[in-house]
């Protein structure tokens, strides 16, 4: 059978899942050309056949029903969708990622998938696989392995919503919902060709259980048009109760797409921010595509400069401290259960997080909202990279070619039980000198500079609070390349138009190339 071409309305394919947008697929729905009971066999068939490993949990008998009663009239009425494993749905597995609670199973549902279920009208065919408790930015855990790249497979999806971003651009659902804490929806977007929006802190609910750290966690969506991720806002954002950062939706996210007038407005364009080394050729991709934008849009380029501090280290060291509070008395003897490097994490930051290394992280927190602020009474948006490179080696846990000492850390159980030892003097050290902790955090950087790298283009705008969304434009090797966009608190509608605008007179792909003919043709 000859392959399909992959089209926008995904009529094209009329044996496998739908291969355009989840808005299309409503109105295929509604236009009786495709129905939810054929779509989800369709889906299901073609997640059995996939070898991109980006599922960790399925339940076809609760979809089926759904299917079979869906109501056309919401706005996902019927479309199969993705829950990334760190969301909870009652009576699914509740993992987070981690052999530890490989048996848990949750006993509620998160406020924004049940928004996007219950009034939204999507039908979760299952659980998309992430990095573990979200720590990472790659797609690899013990208790799931690792999740490929439809792009490439044995390339990374990065994370911490890694199977979400892989299902949706590997075809198998048109939409999957996502997190994003320090880039966990942009970072997987961009590695994958997918428009990733998070927008202003609190635009989404973290209820029912919303910590008060790390204060940065917004929700959202893996989606393969702007409207997609516009509907999902329509559907999901506004205030919960039970998390008492929650905005007020304005609502008309879809409807307004294209309202915002972007001529003249002002745009820095830094490919790279924070100190961010980025690998050959993305400079010049970001470059690129930035002027085509502006070209587009008529914005004006401005010159603009930011310093920003990449606290990305200390930032994460504080943040550990739900972590503990999750895992509660089963540290430190579950560590051999742990992925290692969240398991040395952990070791590293109760040996150096004291008072001084708290005050040292939110110095530099007032110091990047100082820039911040400084920066956006200069300009409307600054673009940059969204990753340092294309994706890289899908059982990597960092993007370094190299070893670094944490590799000889978790080399085998008698480093682990040296570092954790050396640690332990650390942490007793501390006692007499406070300042050594940021100090040895500061030197674990500079020797192993790609454990921040990989978020420290993303970070900023969770530490911030501002909106930021990921743009598929152009690829590197191959690969995609997204081109990321920031703009001020609650501006969050003109990145969408923003992307809009670029969706409309440039475009990409909706899914990677070759899909239909690798994972979803009959052979």
């Amino acid at each position: 059978m000859a392959d399909k071409k992959v089209t926008v309305d995904g009529s094209s394919n009329p044996d496998g899942p739908w291969l355009g947008d989840a808005c299309s697929l409503v109105d295929a729905f509604r236009a009786g050309d495709r129905s939810p009971v054929e779509e989800l066999q369709a889906t299901l068939d073609a997640i059995e056949a996939s070898d991109l490993n980006c599922f960790s949990f399925l339940d076809p008998e609760r979809a089926l029903a759904a299917a079979e009663s869906a109501d056309l009239s919401k706005p996902f009425g019927g479309v199969p969708v993705g829950i990334k494993e760190l969301e909870q749905v009652e009576g699914w597995p509740d993992t987070g990622g981690s052999l530890v609670f490989k048996d848990r199973i949750a006993t509620v549902t998160s406020e924004s998938t049940r928004r996007f279920v219950v009034d939204g009208g999507a039908n979760p065919v299952g659980l998309t696989t992430a990095s573990e408790f979200g720590g990472l930015n790659v797609s690899v855990t013990k208790l799931n392995g690792v999740t490929h790249n439809p792009w490439r497979h044995g390339r990374t999806v990065g994370g911490s919503s890694s199977g979400s971003a892989a299902a949706v651009a590997g075809g198998l659902v048109s939409i999957a919902n996502g997190g994003d804490g320090g880039g966990s929806i942009r970072i997987p977007a961009g590695y994958t060709g997918l428009f990733g929006m998070k927008g202003t802190f609190g635009r989404l609910s973290r209820g029912p259980h919303a910590f008060s750290r790390p204060g940065t966690v917004v929700m959202g969506c893996l989606a393969r048009s702007v409207r997609d991720a516009a509907r999902h806002f329509d559907v999901c954002a506004g205030v919960d109760h039970r998390d008492p950062t929650s905005l007020p939706n304005p609502g008309g996210w879809e409807r307004d797409l294209g309202s915002s007038d972007l001529k003249g407005r002002k745009v820095a364009i830094l490919p790279s921010i924070a100190g961010v080394r980025l690998e050959p050729g993305v400079e010049d991709e970001v470059r690129a595509q930035a002027a085509k934008l502006v070209e587009i849009t008529g914005m004006e380029v401005v010159d603009l400069r930011l310093g920003l501090p990449n606290l990305a280290a200390q930032w994460a060291m504080g943040n550990l401290s739900t972590l503990l509070a999750e895992l509660d008395r089963r540290w430190p003897s579950c560590a051999a259960e742990l992925t290692d490097e969240i398991a040395l994490g952990l070791t590293l930051a109760q040996a150096c997080y004291n008072l001084n290394l708290a005050a040292v992280a939110e110095s530099q927190r007032l110091q990047a909202n100082e820039a911040m602020a400084t920066a956006f009474d200069q300009v409307d948006y600054i673009i940059s990279a969204t990753n340092p490179g294309p994706a890289f080696a899908a059982e990597a846990t960092t993007s370094s070619p190299t070893a670094t000492f944490l590799d000889s850390a978790k080399a085998s159980r008698a480093a682990r039980v040296a570092f954790r030892g050396v640690m332990g003097s650390v942490r007793i050290g501390n006692g007499a000198f406070p300042r050594l902790s940021n100090r040895l955090v500061e030197l674990v950087v500079e020797r192993v500079p790609d454990l921040v790298t990989m978020g420290g283009l993303t970070i900023i705008s969770n530490i911030y609070g501002n909106p930021a969304v990921s743009i598929p434009a152009g690829t590197v090797d191959g690969l995609p390349i997204g081109l990321q966009v920031l703009a001020p608190h609650h501006r969050d509608a003109e990145l969408f138009d923003i992307g809009h605008a670029f969706e409309r007179e440039v475009g990409w792909p909706l899914v990677a190339p070759g899909v239909s003919a690798r994972t979803l043709a009959p052979v």
